[in-house]
């Protein structure tokens, strides 16, 4: 009998290389979506079909009691979540909402309905925020910096407390960030990547961007969602960090993209102060030890890979759309 996984925000970026991960390993994947008038699922298009989409929100703890009781699943992950951090600013409460009550309405789902049920959340490196040592680990103190970094914290804490008050097999992925051509356009990744296709291609002259100076340790998604599963396939639950251990400046970011695409970044590339954060987050570095050791996991794409992968991409997409469709001439 195949194995069943329920995936939380399964179309998002990780939601979508998570659900391929699972098929390609033969697991029946329920994808769960929000009831919207105008569906956003253009990262699991090509997955139609072979997996189940059910609707509940993380905001309402009867549909979430219903996805559980009625898919039964073996392993839930939870991937939803207000994940745009300067977004969590101008809505803080809305963000506490999915982030941190949304995630304690899975666990109490689980518990309710069947605790043989292992969880998987995903936790963030925002939560060290004004970090205390570097680089992080799993017994690193947390300092968030951001509305999302505080619930972020407290669904990572509400994960341990349900993981010791009703011995359930969950467990939380304290993910450094990881990025991919299915990254959103809002994040500094693919704001960099998007506008070097498009300058490259003279659609547009100039990139503003706010702290050049911030430090992040970016990976691939694509790894990253591996280790969720691998965490999941453990005897005993426990929490890990998941990073590539290199930091490296937003700057350091720009440059690598638009040497990629054989561009001068110092031409194009504006700050703007408006861009800034209230309270930065300057340097964040994982040191991922403990995944490496007890799960085996090691990532696989280098970050001047991840960075051409996304440059590539997008010019690809922007090539694609700039082209007029061909017109039939019928002969006479």
């Amino acid at each position: 009998m195949s194995r069943r996984a329920v995936i939380t925000g399964v179309t998002g970026q990780d939601g979508s290389y998570l659900a391929e991960l699972l098929l390609e390993k033969g697991y029946e994947v329920v994808g769960v979506t929000r009831r919207l008038s105008a569906p956003n699922q253009e990262r699991i298009e090509h997955l139609r079909g072979r997996i189940d989409l059910r609707q509940a929100d993380l905001l309402d703890q009867m549909s979430l009691l219903n996805v559980v009781d009625e898919v039964r699943p073996h392993e839930f992950y939870n991937l939803a979540a207000m994940s745009f951090v300067p977004a969590s600013w101008k809505q803080p409460m809305l963000t506490g909402e999915y982030n941190a009550q949304g995630v304690t309405r899975i666990l109490e789902a689980i518990r309710r309905v069947d605790t043989s049920i292992r969880f998987y959340q995903a936790s963030s490196s925002e939560m060290f925020g004004k970090v205390r040592e570097t680089p992080q680990t799993e017994e690193t103190p947390f300092h968030p910096r951001s509305p999302y970094g505080v619930s972020k914290a407290f669904a990572h804490y509400i994960t341990v407390n349900y993981r010791e008050s009703y011995d359930l097999f969950a467990v939380s992925g304290i993910l450094f960030n990881h990025e991919s051509p299915r990254r959103g356009l809002e994040f500094v990744t693919r704001k960099v990547t998007d506008a070097v296709a498009r300058i490259k291609l003279g659609l547009v002259d100039h990139l503003s961007l706010g702290n050049l100076d911030a430090h992040r340790d970016w990976g691939f998604a694509g790894d990253y969602v591996r280790a969720m599963w691998m965490m999941l396939q453990q005897d005993l639950p426990c929490d890990y960090v998941v990073a590539t251990g290199v930091s490296r400046a937003v700057r350091e970011l720009v440059q690598t993209a638009f040497d990629h695409a054989g561009l001068d970044w110092r031409r194009h590339v504006r700050t703007d102060p408006g861009l800034l954060r209230p309270a930065e987050v300057e340097h964040l570095i994982g040191d991922a030890a403990r995944a490496r050791t007890e799960l085996g996991w090691s990532p696989v794409v280098d970050f001047k890979g991840l960075v051409g992968m996304m440059v590539d991409a997008d010019l690809e997409r922007h090539r694609a759309h700039s082209v007029p469709p061909a017109v039939e001439v019928s002969a006479s």
